[in-house]
């Protein structure tokens, strides 16, 4: 008896270490093709299922009655889709627009036309382009002596940018745009100043570019305190390489934190040494109404914070089950198509241009039951999984972050995913790829300032070097209790 006991219990633990084998085995598969996705791969996520193609379309071209059946669920729900006009292909050639200046060159025919009757023209357009050039800008300002010799009259210097220095508001303007928006660092466009025969040495225009930063300091405040005040933020962070006096031969690890609403179309981004609490804490202490987050786990924080609504991002939930496809086809596709009917929803809501209220409704209607239907499934598949397979920790962050994951149907202003704030992270991850650091953790809260009035300005649809130039003109002498006239979402050209 005793013996036959033994041998159970060495089965067992047999089976224990062989099922922990397994677990390491498919995270080790998991890792090398995720490597070989990164280096090799295509970065998109898009998702084509392998069965029954006409029922997950998004473009559904008439009404249907579908029933999706759930392993042990049967739910049944209706959706109603519209048929989307017909647009017709462009052909021929691009039309330019009318706001460009036209030059008009008269070509006339070289036989003699004297007498003949002109019955028309045929007009050709060529798109040009003059080189932008450098030049000086003047202010010759007349002297007078004062009768009785008793002083000097002189004009009066308009406010300029940066007081005793050399550079027009274009320059800056377009030093900064060049390098925020168009990401060329600054050693370059000093490359292209000495192509037009002036030499800027890199340490002056940087200069210009942090007097310009000091100047947009007082609008940027207020930019800030304008989109913590919003009911609805979406957050994320990515890093900055740094430079550090304190870390000779490496770079510091720093982090932009980034806010994005969606509605008032506002976007913030606040430079941090860390990655810690303390950065959205500090930012986000008056803030009140919905955040939206990718399940980092600072943010959990704010979930037991009065005032405060935490939800979740399905494009990360639903990244993990793309990446868990090698690792268990079918249960993860099957979830990605039921993933798919939900973004379906929103993209009909989106077509049909409905209210936040028809939104919401819509939601509740079919969203939710599939939403519901879903999570129980996947509790029930969890533990038939391996906990540490790349599908059973898909499994995991999903089910523990369902709740949230939900949050999006009981508001039509909310949106399904997090996809707004990593859209305007993007800026960012390319500039990164030119400059490669900052110069300083006092630059980087200089780029924080200026990715945030010039991204909230590509969101309004604002030319940025446009609103940056007339800023500069305006702000030196422009009343401090009215600078928020001046924020790219109030800004009338």
């Amino acid at each position: 008896m005793q013996a036959a006991l033994s041998t159970i219990t060495a089965l067992q633990e047999q089976l224990r270490q062989y099922e922990h084998l397994q677990g390491q085995q498919a995270l080790l598969k998991h890792e090398l093709e995720g490597l070989k996705r990164l280096i090799y791969g295509s970065k998109q996520e898009r998702f084509v299922p392998t069965t029954s193609p006409t029922q997950l379309s998004l473009d559904i071209q008439a009404a249907a009655t579908e029933q999706t059946t759930l392993p042990g669920q049967t739910i049944s729900y209706t959706r109603t889709t519209v048929t989307k006009p017909a647009t017709s292909v462009p052909t021929g050639r691009m039309k330019l627009p009318n706001t460009l200046p036209r030059e008009r060159i008269l070509i006339e025919p070289l036989e003699d036309v004297s007498g003949l009757k002109k019955i028309g023209e045929e007009i050709t357009e060529e798109l040009e382009l003059v080189e932008a050039k450098l030049f000086v800008k003047q202010y010759v300002r007349s002297k007078y002596i004062k009768e009785g010799g008793e002083g000097i009259l002189i004009g009066e210097l308009p406010a300029r940018p940066i007081e005793k220095g050399i550079a027009g508001p274009g320059l800056l303007a377009q030093i900064v745009i060049d390098k925020y928006v168009d990401h060329l660092p600054l050693y370059r466009q000093g490359e292209r100043f000495k192509r037009a025969g002036v030499l800027i040495p890199d340490t002056t225009i940087g200069g210009w570019v942090s007097a310009v930063c000091k100047l947009l300091q007082p609008l940027y405040e207020a930019h800030k305190k304008q989109v913590v005040q919003l009911g609805y933020l979406q957050a994320d962070e990515t890093p900055i390489k740094v430079l550090d006096k304190d870390k000779k031969g490496t770079t510091h690890r720093g982090y932009f934190w980034v806010y994005h609403n969606p509605i008032q179309k506002a976007v913030l981004f606040d430079y941090q040494m860390g990655r810690g609490r303390e950065g959205p804490e500090g930012i986000l202490s008056a803030f009140t109404g919905y955040l939206q987050s990718d399940g980092y786990g600072v943010y959990e924080a704010f979930d037991d914070r009065k005032g405060i609504t935490l939800l979740h991002c399905m494009a990360h939930a639903r990244r993990m089950f793309v990446e868990a496809i090698a690792n268990d086809k079918q249960r993860a596709e099957y979830v990605l198509e039921q993933m798919q009917l939900l973004y379906g929803i929103e993209q009909r809501a989106k077509e049909q241009q409905l209210s936040f209220e028809g939104i919401a409704l819509l939601r509740q209607q079919e969203a939710t039951p599939l939403l519901k239907h879903l999570g129980q499934w996947m509790k029930q598949q969890y533990i038939e999984v391996l906990p540490k397979s790349p599908i059973g920790k898909a499994f995991a962050y999903s089910i523990e972050r369902w709740k949230k994951l939900c949050v999006y149907t009981t508001d039509g202003r909310l949106n399904i995913d997090n996809n707004g704030v990593e859209n305007q992270i993007r800026p960012v991850a390319v500039g990164r790829k030119n400059y490669l650091f900052a110069g300083s953790h006092e630059a980087s809260g200089r780029s924080a300032m200026l990715y945030s009035l010039l991204g909230t300005c590509k969101l309004h649809n604002l030319n940025p070097f446009e609103w940056l130039k007339q800023v500069l003109i305006k702000l030196p002498s422009y009343p401090i209790n009215r600078i928020t006239e001046l924020l790219p979402n109030n800004f009338k050209p």
